[in-house]
């Protein structure tokens, strides 16, 4: 099983914390990788709020394709930042020649542009620079979005900590919000863009388990929008879910429950919403997912959530202080990190519950 967790705090913290998470259930994922998607983000990136920050790894020679395909659209840099790497022959760890992260200005033709419209150009100049490097097979390129770092890697998560400096804490790099998971899909190829979370236009999702439903999904998901690419995991598909539905049809984040794991008709057929649901049940039943799986996602305002499969197959636990959420597949995880918390208070979500936290850390269930 793969090992996943989202910490949400009212302060800005490194992701130290996110590998602390993770290294308490070390027993829980082989080295197949690390990834993390920050948000909310502090340090040398705070005074960026409203800037793109495109994260790649590449070779040198992709720094140049990404670098091209920008200058065309118009973006130009307001600040680079590489991560400095500690190499050593025993890590394990299969490295790419760059790791970058460009905080751009807009061009000037977006001036006043609209949000939406913004919003379509990164998503547009995204897909143009991952098409290209993947034609190439110069690199990777995982997010292009206002306030979001993304880092994906191949290897044990402890030396990934070890060759990005993410072990010793400092000022500079940090977030309010970070997403974490150890451990690929292993149905499929251990690739860079399978290793979760998963992220579009503000949205983010990571999963422990697997979608049996897979190829149902994608064969809806492809005709639904044109940043739904890859599906190098099957867990892809809860991303895309979650962001066609609040995304594209606008509805609120409580539909996304009955979409994945609809009720069972007869339970349907007793309730007030019955028309919505069966509408959904009907409309949308290439959405819905099978087999083990507990979900952590986020919305662009900052809002987390968590839920489940329907049979509740795979663990998750929410723990919390004053000022520190985390939502997580082992309780060892919530002790490693928030050892002073009350964990009488501690949420183990069932099968029908989804459990969002908002960003005054208010916790609330919404019963399915």
């Amino acid at each position: 099983m793969c090992r996943i967790g989202a910490i949400k705090s009212k302060k800005y913290f490194h992701p130290s914390k996110a590998l602390y998470l993770m290294r308490s259930q070390q027993k829980g994922h082989d080295n197949s990788g690390f990834a993390m998607v920050m948000q909310d983000l502090g340090g040398i990136f705070e005074d960026y709020k409203d800037l793109p920050i495109l994260s790649m790894a590449c070779t040198d020679e992709g720094i140049n394709i990404a670098d091209n395909i920008l200058s065309a659209e118009g973006f130009t840099r307001a600040l680079q930042w590489n991560p400095e790497t500690n190499y050593a022959e025993n890590l394990i760890i299969e490295t790419m020649p760059q790791y970058v992260f460009l905080v751009l200005q807009y061009p000037k033709t977006y001036r006043y542009a609209s949000q939406e419209e913004k919003e379509d150009l990164l998503v547009n100049t995204r897909l143009k620079i991952r098409a290209a490097l993947e034609k190439e097979a110069k690199g990777y390129v995982y997010s292009f979005w206002p306030d979001v770092l993304t880092l994906k890697e191949i290897g044990d998560p402890k030396d990934i900590g070890i060759y990005f400096g993410l072990w010793e804490e400092n000022n500079f790099f940090t977030a309010k919000v970070i997403t974490a998971q150890c451990r690929q899909n292993t149905n499929y190829d251990i690739v860079r863009y399978a290793a979760h979370p998963f992220f579009l236009q503000g949205y983010t999702a990571l999963a422990n388990g697997e979608n049996t439903f897979f190829e149902k999904n994608k064969l809806l998901q492809k005709s639904l929008y044109k940043g739904y690419v890859g599906f190098e995991s099957d867990s892809q598909c809860f991303l895309y879910t979650l962001h066609y539905l609040n995304k594209i049809l606008k509805w609120p984040l409580s539909y996304y429950k009955h979409t994945i794991t609809p009720l069972p008709y007869d339970e349907i057929i007793r309730r007030d919403d019955k028309e919505i649901l069966l509408k959904i049940k009907e409309s949308l039943a290439h959405l819905e997912i099978n087999g083990p799986n507990t979900i952590i996602g986020g919305l662009p305002d900052g809002t987390i959530f968590t839920c489940c499969d329907s049979k509740k197959l795979r663990p998750v636990v929410v723990g919390r202080t004053d000022d520190t959420v985390v939502i997580t597949s082992e309780v060892s995880g919530i002790n490693e990190i928030l050892p002073e918390r009350n964990w009488e208070d501690d949420i183990y979500p069932h099968e029908r519950e989804t459990v969002i936290i908002n960003n005054a850390l208010k916790v609330e269930r919404w019963q399915q």
